[in-house]
């Protein structure tokens, strides 16, 4: 583009040939530009995401502080609260045999500024999780964290609605619309089989138990018998449906087995009749209530998964989205909504007992306080999350400020007095020097970046980010450490081979 005349020439430093092409359209593959991402970090598109994130934070800070929030650095270094994921743990030198932990997030500190009169406090935070990874997951990663004094659910939803519209104009030039649409969990589910549906595109869930509820075929009315459903989603004939090969199906099959489903039955309507692989175990009327309740007309498919409702939930909510994407159906716009009223409590079948659904602090419903002592699962929270075309981008709750509530919380969720003022003596305690209404929510700033910036997946948005198994390729990190800095933490190592459960 410009012509330069050399008059002198000074060499600043020497570079060996690049492993792979600094350019937009590098094919180099990910390990190759993770090992060597100082160089991967030079190409412009990554330059580009990059300057995004840090735009998004610059934003987030201004935003906030016009909106009178403190940012307050809350501790690295804390206490184990073992509650949710696995922490990160940080041996003590000077504490022998005891150890810190990485924080999961800031919540209790957070929820002890409000105690301490700070009102309104923001951070942008680092968190780890000791976790299985996935697209949108690191063990390490920020989030935009904040906290509001004397509020209600709408007070917390109109600030971040308002972060959210200044956030989609200034990045993307979009005008977002607010308020935002409410959903409610059960909604959400019902509709789409996931507590984060991507509206973007339909293909809804449609349950056709009451079709099948006295079949002789034992696979659907045994399901709905054992309380649960049979389901389906119509992959409709004008969004491009394929007419979906043997091998095909047995592919979708296997998919929604990863989901704990058992297996998916399917109908395809067909110019000449059915291709079916239940058609046979049912009845006409069967069959025709089928058709007529998801108003299947020739070329579509139906796809259909009978178990309980939380497993049916789980696989035709991913294989709905799934099969969108595999057809290109998926809308090129932004679709933006909260979800609402979420359950208080899941039941693990792993530890045979009630858990939080988000955390042990989020305050049930005013209205739902008694059912605490009566039936658990029917319990609703004061919780919401923030759903960007179907990803988590944020979420939070109103939270218990009582500390005879908190207790009762807690032991419902099967601590023993003991065990809670053990673990979390500090908050109950805290508790006790009165405590204002209070509730805030924390956007995970990685997944807003990959979100606006368009990319997949979300290494792509942080400088330095971990692979599959929690490893940076640069560094190398984890590796390992002299003895004698093990000896320094009171600490000896166990061979792979003689670990024990």
């Amino acid at each position: 583009d410009i012509e330069i005349e050399v008059d002198t020439l000074k060499i600043l430093g020497k570079s060996l040939t690049p492993p792979f092409d600094i350019t937009p359209d590098t094919n180099a593959g990910e390990e190759l530009r993770l090992k060597y991402r100082y160089l991967d970090l030079r190409r412009p598109d990554m330059q580009k995401n990059i300057i995004l994130r840090h735009k998004i934070a610059k934003i987030a800070r201004d935003y906030f502080d016009s909106q009178g929030f403190l940012e307050i650095e809350t501790p690295m270094l804390t206490k184990s609260t073992p509650e949710g994921a696995r922490d990160y743990l940080v041996p003590s030198r000077v504490h022998p045999n005891k150890f810190y932990a990485l924080p999961q997030s800031p919540q209790l500190y957070k929820q002890i500024l409000m105690l301490s009169g700070m009102d309104r406090y923001m951070q942008i935070v680092k968190c780890f999780r000791d976790e299985d990874l996935r697209a949108d997951r690191q063990p390490e990663f920020t989030q935009i964290d904040l906290e509001m004094s004397f509020v209600e659910t709408d007070d917390v939803l109109g600030v971040n609605e308002g972060f959210v519209k200044k956030l989609f104009k200034e990045t993307l030039d979009i005008d977002v619309e607010i308020p935002l649409r409410r959903m409610t969990y059960s909604e959400a589910m019902d509709r789409f089989g996931s507590d984060k549906p991507d509206l973007r595109f339909g293909m809804e869930l449609i349950d056709i138990s009451k079709c099948v509820s006295n079949s002789e075929f034992k696979v659907f009315s045994g399901a709905i018998e054992n309380g649960g459903s049979v389901r389906c989603i119509k992959v409709d004939s004008k969004d491009g449906a394929p007419a979906l090969s043997r091998k095909e199906i047995d592919a979708l099959t296997e998919f929604v087995k990863t989901y704990r489903a058992k297996g998916l039955a399917y109908i395809i309507v067909e110019e000449n009749g059915l291709r079916s692989s239940v058609a046979k175990f049912l009845r006409e009327d069967e069959i025709n209530s089928i058709l007529k309740e998801t108003k299947a007309q020739n070329g579509d498919i139906l796809l259909i998964v009978a178990d309980k409702d939380q497993t049916v939930y789980d696989s035709l909510g991913a294989l709905r989205c799934h099969v969108a994407s595999k057809l290109g159906i998926i809308a090129d716009r932004y679709e933006i909504l909260w979800i609402v009223d979420f359950p208080q409590f899941e039941y693990s079948e792993e530890e045979g007992r009630f858990t939080a659904k988000h955390h042990p602090f989020t305050a049930p419903k005013d209205e739902d306080i008694p059912l605490l002592d009566q039936d658990l699962e029917k319990v609703r929270a004061k919780a919401y999350d923030l759903v960007i075309n179907g990803c988590e981008a944020g979420g939070g709750s109103l939270r218990i400020y009582n500390s005879e509530l908190q207790q009762k919380m807690f032991e419902k969720l099967g601590f023993t007095k003991e065990e809670a003022w053990s673990r979390f003596g500090f908050l109950l305690e805290a508790f006790k020097y009165g405590t204002p209404p209070h509730g805030g929510m924390a956007y995970g700033l990685d997944r807003l970046v990959m979100l606006i910036a368009g990319c997949d997946p979300i290494r792509d948005v942080i400088a330095f980010p971990k692979v599959q198994n929690a490893s940076e390729i640069m560094t190398n990190a984890p590796d390992f450490v002299d003895k004698k800095q093990l000896d320094e933490l009171y600490l000896s190592l166990i061979p792979n081979d003689k670990k024990t459960d």
